[in-house]
């Protein structure tokens, strides 16, 4: 795993390139701005991009929008301080890979790295449930939303929870990968939307997941 650190914190790059090295992961540079971020990336080629939002010059969320563009294959993961959900949402639409708090535990926050590597969109499951029971609420359901089966609305609602690997998604609904996998294309063709993250994102904007589904979750 191959990553690149943005973040204007010189203090807080070298305590997570010191973790991240300590752990086996390859470091491949640090920027101290979005601008420098973008040109890191182009020429690094990194597996992963850590980006902070809040950043001289240019920003997080337009260096990764330059970045999805660009370079899709390199996968934004925002860390940042800010637990607001309209940074979360703008990430996602920016095309951010994952939105992870820096409060998060070391070891949460490696398996949130090893899953985004393995190509799974990765979000902080409690900010996800504050934010569907902000925007969780009424709503006519559009036609596309309504062609819905009962169980790919189960497996959103596991999305939205936090879900997001396949294999668990797959025990957790009693199913094969390869029918989770069935599931989600047809709800990313139904709700025209093109990855997981777009797919988490829409389902929290729009209340497509009710928050009173979501009260058992564990």
């Amino acid at each position: 795993m191959r990553v690149l650190i943005a973040d204007d914190h010189p203090l807080f790059r070298d305590g997570l390139r010191s973790l991240l090295e300590a752990r086996g992961i390859e470091v491949v540079g640090e920027a101290a701005n979005g601008r420098e971020a973008v040109e890191l990336a182009r020429q690094l080629k990194p597996d992963i991009m850590l980006m902070d939002l809040t950043m001289p010059e240019v920003d997080g969320l337009t260096a990764t929008r330059i970045l999805a563009t660009e370079l899709p294959e390199v996968k934004v993961v925002v860390l940042t301080a800010s637990d607001d959900e309209a940074d979360l949402f703008e990430a996602i639409k920016s095309g951010a890979y994952g939105y992870l708090l820096k409060n998060l535990e070391t070891n949460e926050f490696f398996r949130a790295l090893e899953a985004v590597q393995a190509g799974v969109p990765v979000f902080t499951p409690r900010l996800a449930r504050r934010v569907l029971q902000e925007f969780g609420r009424g709503g006519t359901p559009r036609t596309e939303e309504a062609t819905l089966t009962d169980r790919e609305r189960e497996l959103l609602e596991l999305l939205v929870q936090g879900v997001t690997s396949n294999r668990e998604l797959a025990q957790r609904l009693f199913i094969s990968e390869n029918t989770v996998k069935y599931h989600l294309r047809n709800i990313m063709s139904k709700l025209h939307l093109e990855n997981r993250a777009q797919v988490i994102a829409y389902a929290l904007r729009t209340g497509l997941v009710r928050a009173h589904q979501n009260g058992s979750a564990p």
